[in-house]
Formats: structure tokens, C-alpha cells, sequence
């Protein structure tokens, strides 16, 4: 996905389609709890249903599947859908998204090793920031509930894929740098690796009922094929650090759907625990686009 300068639409174009895609994203929490699929068949169905929807709906998701670099990047995103997918079965919507949230800490201590980028003073406040908010999430972890039977597996699943969403936002800066593509190819790839990699824990596929399937239907189609539509041309119009920040809109919307939808109360403890990762994130978004020239791939970017 590229950034590229002004594309002669209105201004305000780019920041809606980011901000949509933003809102399409927020929608996979209420989403997953709504259908009675567990979270592997869930995962899997998804997936296959989006590796459909991608390359449908954008051209550059279907160049560059011959590259062995743009299946690593695939692999690391198809374990961020699957472990985003069975967290927020297990735990609440809040804290799957908050936790995978906690992305760029994770990028911070791989990035020197993985991206040969220095560790600056300037990070410890951001880490310090991030794992202050992660305490907090595990601290208040609620007790179990209908729509959260097993938080701290949850959670520790969520917490997993923060780490491989690091992975997969460093695999496309590498695919960048080297000039192979703008990653599109990668995340179709890594749809079809989840669908295919949980394919055997999903078989054999119940009927389920209408409404699984038109769940099911909306996370493959809109949630992921057409919120990357959107992300795809509103990046180009806007600057990396604004895309950032409008992209912060979906883990703050996404325990509001489910609220709203299934009644799930993530806890005091766990809202501001999100909240201090969130601001984490965003203020360190602001000062690295101060001290470097924006990237293509905002870390909001999600599952």
C-alpha cells in the first residue's frame, strides 16, 4: 500500500476512505461474537472468504504472489488473523484489540535486530507508556462471561498477535524497501494461508445457521476485502502520520460495537489500560513523523 502525494480529489476524499476503513475494520469484534462458529472456524472461513474478496476488488493484490518474500510477510499476517480471531472469541472485543494494539512496542524492541533501526532514548518514554497500559489490560482482566469464556487464554493469544501484526508491518516495510510491491499481494497471501493452515481444526464445516454465514459474508467481503479498498486509495491522498491516527479510530469504536450489540463490558481497568496504549501509539506516531520521512504503512493497519 502506498502514500503517494495528492491525487487531485478533494482533500477531505482520502480522509473519508481511511476513516471507512477504519469503521469496516472496528466491526470484526461484534462481528466474530455474533457468529456460533468457534474461533478456528471462524478464522479459517473468513480468511478464505477474503483471499476471494481481495484480488477482486484490487488489482495489485493479485501481482506479486511469486515472490518467496511476499509469503514470509503472508505467513506473519495469517497467524495476526487467526490469533485476533480466537482471542476475541475467548476474551473481550476491548482487550483482543487493544493488546494487538500494542503492535509498535513489539516493533521497537525487533526493529534493531530484524530492520538493523536504532533503539533511541526517545523510545523509553513510548515503552514505558505501553507497558504500563499492557499491565493495566491483564490487571482488570474481567471474569468470564457469555461472550468472553476464557479471558486470560484471550488475552494471551491477543498479546501473540500484537507480536506477529510487528512481524507483518516490518516484513512490508522490508517488501518496500526492496521495491516488491505495496504488500496487498502479502495480505491476500496470508488470508489464503490462514484459511488453508486452520483448514483441517475447521472441517467439517456445519450448516450453521443464515446468519453465520452472512457474518461470515460481511468479515471476508467488507471487513477486510473492502476496508482495504479504502485504505488502499485514502493513503495515497494523505499524509502517513494523519492515516495513523484516523486508523486509531478502529480499536476505539470496536468495544463500542460490541457493547452495543452483545452488551460486553470490558471493565475500567481494561479501558484505560487501552486508553494508555492508544495514546502511546498516537504520540509516537506524531514524533516519528517529525523525525523521519512518513512510511507507507501506518501501524494502525489491522486484522
Amino acid at each position: 500500500m502506498s502514500s503517494g502525494g495528492n491525487t487531485g480529489r478533494p482533500s477531505v476524499a482520502p480522509r473519508l476512505e481511511v476513516l471507512a476503513a477504519a469503521v469496516l475494520f472496528s466491526t470484526g469484534g461484534a462481528a466474530i461474537k455474533a457468529c456460533a462458529f468457534d474461533g478456528l472456524r471462524i478464522a479459517s472461513l473468513r480468511s478464505g472468504i477474503a483471499a476471494l474478496a481481495l484480488p477482486l476488488l484490487l488489482g495489485a493484490a493479485r501481482r506479486g504472489w511469486t515472490r518467496p518474500r511476499t509469503w514470509l510477510v503472508g505467513a506473519a499476517y495469517a497467524a495476526t488473523l487467526v490469533l485476533f480471531v480466537t482471542s476475541t472469541k475467548l476474551t473481550t472485543a476491548a482487550n483482543a484489540i487493544f493488546l494487538q494494539s500494542s503492535a509498535p512496542l513489539w516493533i521497537l524492541v525487533l526493529a534493531p535486530w530484524l530492520l538493523a533501526e536504532r533503539f533511541r532514548a526517545r523510545d523509553l518514554g513510548f515503552l514505558a507508556a505501553a507497558a504500563a497500559g499492557l499491565t493495566a489490560l491483564f490487571a482488570g482482566t474481567a471474569p468470564a462471561s457469555a461472550t468472553a469464556p476464557d479471558p486470560a487464554t484471550g488475552n494471551l493469544l491477543a498479546l501473540a498477535a500484537g507480536v506477529s501484526w510487528a512481524l507483518t508491518v516490518m516484513g512490508l516495510r522490508r517488501l518496500e524497501r526492496a521495491g516488491e510491491g505495496e504488500g496487498l499481494a502479502a495480505a491476500a497471501a496470508g488470508n489464503l494461508l490462514a484459511f488453508v493452515a486452520v483448514l483441517p481444526w475447521a472441517w467439517p464445516i456445519p450448516a450453521g445457521r443464515t446468519t453465520d454465514w452472512l457474518v461470515l459474508g460481511w468479515l471476508g467481503v467488507f471487513q477486510i476485502g473492502l476496508a482495504y479498498l479504502f485504505l488502499t486509495r485514502g493513503l495515497r491522498g494523505i499524509p502517513a502520520l494523519e492515516a495513523s491516527l484516523l486508523l486509531l479510530v478502529e480499536p476505539v469504536l470496536n468495544p463500542l460495537w460490541t457493547w452495543l450489540a452483545h452488551g460486553e463490558n470490558p471493565g475500567g481497568w481494561s479501558l484505560a489500560g487501552g486508553a494508555v496504549v492508544l495514546g502511546a501509539v498516537a504520540a509516537r506516531a506524531f514524533v516519528e513523523s517529525r523525525a523521519r520521512p512518513p512510511t507507507a504503512h501506518p501501524p494502525g493497519t489491522t486484522a
